[in-house]
């Protein structure tokens, strides 16, 4: 039988599926595996299922030995001795050849004589006499990475506002893109210092509900509606979506907050109001604000 487990490797705490041919590992063990990009340093952190031998494993990749003490020294003296002088020599080039760019981390492959630098940059950037720089000084094959503000907080940070781990760094493959609809459906504060994650953009976790909070919304009436319920005809001015009731404007009789199973009918929908958009840095021009 062979074993599917999950892996997290690489700089960017990647996590997926990989094979086992042998049965004697659990969560928490480092692991020694191939993966597309080649022989890496790994931790499994989930079991997930048995599979027969003859099953298809070509889009996953292999673990191919619980890491010895060995494997373990040699991943040490990558991290802590081989990849800040890697950082250093690089710097020293960027300056050289006055590049307009930010070098924000390696990563060095466990089993290949393979370099990653991973840089920021506002356009694109020649940086050929770089790499042959790098490859002359190291005899290693070098790839140059650009990347975006969250990927460089999932490099560099470690903890969000809520004291747990970065939800990229813990557990995220995909980093989704995420809307301020999604805020505004939560009744979450429209600050973006309070809806912003450590790479500046919105946090992640808002996408983790709205699905629920979509749905529950539909069954609402919006603001500026007037309904007929059984305690009198109204404008609803205020809506809790969780709780399902809504606050409503009678005539003569102040405001009532009544059960959504209260309201009897729509007497008039509101005018559709004008889509605005905001100043928040989202990674879409229409946002959803309404």
């Amino acid at each position: 039988m062979r074993h599917i487990l999950t892996v997290r490797y690489g700089i960017l705490k990647n996590t997926s599926d990989f094979f086992a041919t042998f049965n004697s590992l659990k969560r928490g063990d480092q692991v020694v595996i191939r993966s597309g990009r080649g022989v890496e340093f790994g931790e499994i952190v989930a079991n997930v299922q048995e599979i027969s031998d003859d099953a298809p494993v070509e889009n996953l990749g292999e673990i191919l030995r619980k890491a010895t003490d060995e494997d373990k020294e040699k991943q040490k003296k990558i991290t802590e001795e081989m990849i800040p002088t890697e950082f250093k020599f690089c710097q020293k080039k960027i300056k050289e050849h006055k590049l307009l760019m930010k070098l924000a981390s390696i990563e060095h492959l466990f089993g290949t004589k393979k370099i990653i630098y991973y840089f920021l940059a506002s356009g694109r950037v020649d940086f050929r006499e770089l790499v042959k720089d790098l490859a002359k000084e190291y005899q290693a094959r070098i790839e140059m990475k650009q990347i975006g503000v969250r990927d460089e907080a999932r490099l560099l940070a470690d903890y969000e506002h809520c004291g747990r781990e970065l939800c990229c760094r813990a557990f995220l493959k995909n980093l989704e893109p995420v809307t301020m609809k999604m805020a505004k459906n939560q009744k979450a504060t429209l600050d973006p210092s309070k809806i912003s994650g450590r790479c500046g953009r919105l946090m992640c976790c808002l996408r983790y509900e709205d699905k629920v909070y979509e749905e529950l919304k539909h069954t609402m009436p919006r603001k500026g509606t007037i309904v007929r319920t059984t305690r009198g005809t109204g404008e609803v001015i205020n809506y809790d979506v969780l709780q399902q009731q809504v606050t409503i404007e009678l005539e003569n009789q102040g405001n009532v907050n009544i059960s959504v199973c209260d309201i009897l009918d729509k007497v008039r929908e509101p005018l559709q109001q004008k889509e605005t958009t905001c100043n928040h840095p989202c990674e879409e021009k229409d946002c959803g604000l309404e």
